[in-house]
């Protein structure tokens, strides 16, 4: 346990039972440790669970089996260890260098593999009824989200075609694996309409970098959509009616923890996609 010493003891007994080697430098965020490791030799990322929430997309990952998905060499109830990757490219510049369509496209190819039937038995996820009880609980006392959770409530009574979803398929969470394609990581782990992953492309890159606005770009919203529309067969005022319930979720999450900057980029969607609803 010596050389793991520097590590949270969890990732230090992880390390140990998995025979892996660190690679790299110990990233920490809200609900995970994630260390760069070489497994048999070959490069890997370990992910070890803070919250009990990462345990369903632990999951999920691992009953992709690698389509769609980054592939898993190994996972418990705390810990996924699977493929690093390797490629050069990253979507959210894509976007910022006028490629955002082929991101867009790139994000909407992702999720249809994701979504795509398997005869496995699906694994335990959250359902998205549930997922959206923050934005149900904070919308009597924020009158702007009054709306997004009326239309929620409609879409959640109703749902079309459900399956295992991502939850958070953005630019950032859908990344270069070289000969492998564009494949994702990070998912929620997630059961419900198929719609509700492909509204998150419409809040990013901007939610995770403010200061360089695109999807609040005049024009933007309306692009995005046909892109979507044309990839997916989705129609129009349905997918809108989506975006309006993410980002009413989105921006109550984002007032519950005080990050007025990420609630005003989901208002501003909010109000873009309620204009165009009929």
């Amino acid at each position: 346990m010596g050389a793991h010493a520097a590590l949270p003891a969890l990732v230090g007994e992880v390390l140990g039972a998995w025979s892996l080697t660190p690679d790299g430098s110990l990233m920490t965020t809200p609900s995970s440790w994630v260390l760069p490791v070489r497994h048999e030799g070959s490069p890997a990322m370990l992910k070890v669970a803070r919250i009990p929430d990462e345990q369903a997309g632990y999951r999920l990952m691992t009953w992709w089996e690698g389509h769609g998905a980054a592939k898993v060499f190994a996972s418990s109830a705390s810990a996924l260890l699977m493929e690093r990757a390797t490629g050069a490219s990253d979507l959210a510049q894509m976007a910022w260098s006028g490629q955002d369509d082929e991101a867009c496209r790139i994000l909407c190819d992702t999720a249809s593999t994701l979504h795509a039937l398997r005869r496995r038995p699906l694994p335990e996820l959250h359902p998205l009824e549930i997922w959206f009880q923050p934005l149900f609980q904070l919308a009597p006392a924020h009158t702007a989200l009054a709306p997004a959770a009326d239309i929620a409530r409609q879409l959640l009574a109703a749902p079309n075609a459900v399956v295992p979803l991502h939850g958070d398929l953005h630019h950032e969470n859908v990344l270069d694996f070289g000969d492998r394609g564009w494949l994702a990581i990070d998912p929620h782990g997630l059961l419900g309409e198929r719609t509700f992953d492909y509204a998150n492309i419409f809040t990013n890159p901007d939610l995770s970098d403010p200061s360089r606005p695109l999807a609040t770009l005049p024009g933007r919203l309306e692009a995005r959509l046909d892109v979507v529309i044309s990839a997916t067969g989705i129609e129009p005022q349905r997918l809108l009616a989506w975006i309006v319930a993410w980002t009413g979720l989105s921006a109550a999450w984002f007032i519950d923890d005080g990050d007025d900057k990420g609630a005003a980029t989901d208002f501003a969607i909010n109000a873009m996609a309620q204009s165009l609803l009929r």
